[in-house]
C-alpha cells in the first residue's frame, strides 16, 4: 500500500483584519508589515467559533472532495496548538460533529509543522494496511492566544483550517518520501506562556526557518530519487514571504510554482499548508500526477517535509 491524497478542503473565517486595522491597534504600519512579512490581511474567527467548528467545515469539504462518508473514516488526526479545551481533544469533538462513528481520534501537537506530522503518522497506518481512510486536519484559532498589543506577533497570525483525507493510492503516486525533525533546544524561541499569549524570538526563528525549510525540501527530493527539475509545485509553510522565497530559490523554482497565501491569510500555523494546497488544487495550479513538495517548521522547534505525487 502507498499512502496518498484522496481529498482536500479548507475553511477560513469571514472576518478580515487588515494591516490598516492593525495600525490603529499597535505601533506598526502597513509598509512595515508588508516589506518584512508579505502579509496584507488575515482572517479572524468570531468569539463563538471554536477550533473544532473550523475543523468541521474544512473536513466536510475534504470528505466531499474524496467522495467518502464520515462513517468510512478509520482515524482522525487533528494538528493544533489551540484546542477548544485542554481535553477532550479536538479530534474527539470533530469525530462527534462529523458522525465518524467508526474512527479513533486524537490531536497532534507540533505547532506549525503539525500537519506534516499528521500526514506522516497517517501514512504509517495506511502503508501497513491497518487503516484505509485517515482524516488529517490542521486547524488553529491563534487569535485567542495572540497579544494584540505586541506588534512583534500581532501582525503575523490568523485563523483557519485545512483538511485532507489520506488513504491508499495507485503505485507511483502518493507520499514518495518524507522528513520529520525536532530540536528541543530551540523551544525557548517560540512558545506559549501557561494560560497566556505566544512569545517569539523572531530573529532566531527566522534564521532557523530559512536554513531548515530549504534543506528539508532538498532532502525529501533526494530521498525520493528525484531532481529539482522533477518538482512541479512547492507548498511551504506560510509564515513569512522571505522564508518562503529562500525555500523556493533553494529548489530553483519559478515564483509561479510556489503557493503563496500568506498575503491574505497570514500565518495560520498548522493549517497553512493544507489551506494553500487546497486552494492551489481548486485553482488548477496543482494537477493530477504533479510532484509537490510540502515543507514546514514550527515551535518545538519542529520541522517536516513531504514529496507527494498527486493522484489516486
Amino acid at each position: 500500500m502507498n499512502a496518498g491524497l484522496l481529498g482536500i478542503g479548507h475553511y477560513v473565517p469571514e472576518r478580515v483584519l487588515t494591516n490598516q486595522d492593525l495600525e490603529k491597534m499597535v505601533d506598526t504600519s502597513d509598509e512595515w508589515i508588508r516589506t518584512r512579512t508579505g502579509i496584507e490581511e488575515r482572517r479572524i474567527a468570531d468569539d463563538d467559533m471554536n477550533t473544532s467548528d473550523m475543523a468541521y467545515l474544512a473536513s466536510k469539504k475534504a470528505l466531499e472532495n474524496a467522495k467518502i462518508n464520515a462513517e468510512d473514516l478509520d482515524l482522525i488526526l487533528v494538528a493544533t496548538v489551540t484546542p477548544d479545551y485542554p481535553f477532550p481533544s479536538v479530534g474527539c469533538l470533530l469525530q462527534e460533529k462529523l458522525g465518524a462513528t467508526n474512527a479513533a481520534a486524537m490531536d497532534v501537537s507540533a505547532a506549525c509543522a503539525g500537519f506534516m506530522y499528521g500526514m506522516i503518522t497517517a501514512s504509517q497506518f495506511i502503508n501497513n494496511d491497518t487503516y484505509q481512510n485517515v482524516l488529517v486536519v490542521g486547524v488553529e484559532k491563534l487569535s485567542k492566544i495572540t497579544n494584540w498589543e505586541d506588534r512583534n506577533t500581532a501582525v503575523l497570525f490568523g485563523d483557519g483550517a485545512g483538511a485532507a483525507v489520506v488513504g491508499p493510492v495507485t503505485e507511483g503516486r502518493g507520499i514518495l518520501s518524507f522528513e520529520l525533525g525536532s530540536d528541543g533546544s530551540g523551544s525557548k524561541h517560540l512558545y506559549q506562556e501557561p494560560q497566556g499569549f505566544m512569545e517569539m524570538n523572531g530573529r532566531e526563528v527566522f534564521k532557523f526557518a530559512v536554513r531548515q525549510m530549504g534543506q528539508s525540501a532538498v532532502n525529501v527530493i533526494e530521498k525520493a530519487g528525484l531532481t529539482k527539475e522533477d518538482v512541479d509545485f512547492l507548498v511551504p509553510h506560510q509564515a513569512n514571504i522571505r522564508i518562503m522565497e529562500a525555500s523556493r530559490q533553494r529548489l530553483e523554482l519559478p515564483i509561479e510554482k510556489m503557493a503563496t497565501t500568506v498575503k491574505k491569510y497570514g500565518n495560520t500555523s498548522s493549517s497553512t499548508i493544507p489551506i494553500a494546497l487546497s486552494e492551489a488544487m481548486e485553482e488548477g495550479r496543482v494537477k493530477e500526477d504533479d510532484v509537490v513538495v510540502l515543507v514546514g517548521f514550527g515551535g518545538g522547534l519542529t520541522w517536516g517535509a513531504v514529496a507527494l505525487k498527486i493522484g489516486r
